[in-house]
């Protein structure tokens, strides 16, 4: 079983996978930001490191992806490939952060690895506002998020809301974020897990 959490940054993806792995007893598959080359330098010079920096979560998240479906575990996901492709990538290109060229080389790369790998049997979207994104990025002070705008980050939620929509590659849970506190909160994340079981049931009907 593949179950994957999707999200803008600071939404929380990473806290609930770790809750919802020792809730489930599933095994965690993170995001590689600690030992990624290129994110600090993408931070800096977003328009030199875009290409870069894309084609690295992508091929890793390829990796991991090929790696969960041969394990045949239990596993959750912190982060999709999907994301990469329709939220970031684009949304680079847009602000003319990448150029043409690079935009059609990643995405017909892309569209190449999607025939190859298989949609998480459950999708959980966290929805959060500007606003509290803001709020949680700078609760975690990470050094390279520091330069994030919000203009960067409301394009994003915007792009999300977008992909959301139309997502239709499986079942797809969304948990709004923003009145929640899952970490301090037993009864919220509760309530989440009472939500999940609901819609892992179904997959076995």
């Amino acid at each position: 079983m593949h179950i994957a959490i999707a999200g803008n940054i600071g939404a929380g993806k990473t806290t609930l996978t770790n809750l919802l792995a020792k809730h489930y007893g599933w095994e965690p598959h993170y995001e590689d930001v600690v030992d990624n080359p290129y994110l600090d330098d993408f931070y800096h010079q977003m328009d030199r490191w875009s290409f870069n920096l894309q084609v690295y979560f992508l091929n890793s998240r390829f990796r991991q992806v090929l790696q969960i479906r041969q394990s045949g575990k239990a596993i959750i996901q912190d982060r999709t490939i999907y994301e990469d492709a329709h939220i970031f990538a684009p949304n680079l290109h847009s602000m003319g952060l990448m150029s043409n060229r690079d935009f059609q080389n990643y995405s017909s790369l892309f569209e190449l690895m999607q025939e190859l790998v298989g949609a998480p049997d459950l999708l959980i979207y966290l929805r959060s506002s500007v606003p509290n994104l803001v709020g949680q990025i700078h609760k975690r002070g990470r050094d390279y998020e520091n330069s994030i705008s919000i203009d960067y980050l409301s394009r994003l939620n915007e792009r999300y809301e977008g992909w959301i929509q139309e997502y239709d590659k499986g079942k797809l849970l969304i948990v709004d974020v923003d009145n929640l506190d899952f970490v301090d909160n037993p009864e919220d994340l509760g309530n989440i897990i009472t939500r999940i079981d609901g819609e892992i049931n179904g997959l076995f009907e």
